[in-house]
């Protein structure tokens, strides 16, 4: 990601990700014992599920969710990383109140539209969006996320992932904003 003052790590992120790491691998024969092949990425949920206990993967499809899934075992598993749901899934009425209050608050839907789509535009809605965290696991997920079909689609959003099957491994053009219409490889 082009972000030259971004800060390293804080202590307290590194010690979450040393402990949910520790916590995976001792879940990992009670997993083992209930999914022997997916006994890693069930280990990873439930370690993940309990450092971020207020995930929701509710809604999302099951491409979206699985992507996720893998990307983030794969990410927990080989690079002791944390990659962390922080909405996914939006029905259309909570996608509705986000864009309200965001012309409330920039003053009119054009200034909305940089930050937050309509219903009918969101890929929320669609269930195919995950805005990720922390900072670092969205820096995991751009680099790595593509072999999951899962790529940053803004500028000016760092923790706004897409899952795309169609696009094939090749990342798209990421466009400025999400109310940026520019043509893209969709």
């Amino acid at each position: 990601m082009d972000e030259p003052h971004t800060l390293p790590p804080r202590l307290r992120d590194r010690l979450y990700a040393v402990a949910t790491l520790v916590l995976a691998v001792l879940l990992l024969p009670v997993a083992f014992a209930r999914r022997p092949g997916r006994a890693r990425e069930l280990a990873c949920g439930w370690a993940l599920g309990l450092r971020f206990p207020a995930e929701n993967l509710a809604g999302l499809t099951g491409g979206a969710r699985a992507a996720f899934s893998a990307a983030r075992t794969e990410a927990l598993w080989r690079h002791g990383q944390l990659i962390g749901l922080t909405s996914g899934y939006r029905d259309p009425a909570a996608q509705q109140r986000l864009f309200d209050e965001e012309v409330r608050r920039s003053g009119s839907p054009a200034s909305a539209r940089m930050l937050v789509l309509p219903p009918a535009e969101s890929c929320h809605v669609q269930g195919v969006a995950l805005d990720i965290r922390p900072r670092e696991g969205a820096r995991w997920l751009e680099e790595h996320g593509a072999r999951h079909d899962l790529y940053r689609m803004y500028d000016n959003e760092w923790w706004h992932f897409e899952h795309h099957p169609e696009f094939g491994g090749h990342p798209p053009r990421r466009r400025p904003h999400p109310g940026d219409h520019s043509e893209t490889s969709r």
